[in-house]
This record gives structure tokens, sequence and C-alpha cells, in this order.
């Protein structure tokens, strides 16, 4: 066999090498993957499942109440007209991104709820199907 020079063995890929990349199994694809695992069955707390939805809404909450606080105090107290203008304009602001963050908050609890549902459902589906499967 004839011997390749050392220039042609310097790690040069070709292009077709570039293109074969390492084979993703299923179980580094559901690691990879943003979304829950369905291969775990493990159950989870009302906290767990909620936290989220919880935090946004006390958040958007606190900042709707600011937003209140801010605009009450813009309109009963009397402050220069610099201030004042400021004010306005942040109070309204304010209320108006807590009340966003407080309805998506209350609009993502009915989405976790049917997720969950969908979720059993499927887990009843998979454990009917393998028991018919497996007799």
């Amino acid at each position: 066999m004839e011997a390749l020079p050392k220039a042609l063995e310097v790690e040069e890929k070709s292009p077709e090498s570039k293109d074969l990349l390492p084979s993703q199994t299923a179980s580094s694809l559901c690691i990879s993957s943003r979304s829950e695992s369905v291969w775990t069955a493990t159950p989870r707390s009302n906290w767990e499942i909620y936290r989220k939805p919880i935090i946004i809404m006390s958040v958007g909450g606190a900042i709707l109440l600011f937003g209140v606080v801010i605009t009450c105090l813009a309109y009963t107290l009397n402050l220069g007209s610099m201030s004042l203008k400021v004010l306005k304009m942040v109070g309204p602001a304010f209320l108006s991104l807590g009340l966003m963050m407080l309805v998506c908050g209350l609009v993502w609890v009915p989405i976790i709820k049917k997720k969950q549902k969908q979720r059993q459902k499927s887990v009843f589906f998979q454990n009917l199907k393998s028991f018919f499967l497996n007799r």
C-alpha cells in the first residue's frame, strides 16, 4: 500500500464528513428539548406546576398597585410642573404594565390546567395501549 504524504494526513475534513453529524438518540433529544419529558412520570406538586403564573400575577399586581398610587398622587398633590408631568406619564405606564402582567398570569393558569388534562389522557391511552399490546 502506498503511504500518504504528510500534507494529506492533516485533519482536513471533506464536505461529506461535515454533513455527517453524530446521531442523537431519543434520550439525548428528550434531555435537550425545552418541554417536559413525556417519559418521566414523576408527580409534581401544585407549586411546581403553578409557580411561574403565580409569580407573574404577584409582580403584575404589585406594579398595578404602584401605578395606581403614582397616578393618584399625580392628580391629588400640588407639585411643580415638571414633576407633575413626569408622574402623569409614569403612573399610567406602570398601570398598563401591571395590568398586562396580571392578565398574562391569569390567562396562563387555564392553559396549564388544559395541558395537565391532556397529559393525563395521554398517559391513560399509553397505558391502555401497552395493556392490549402486551397480551
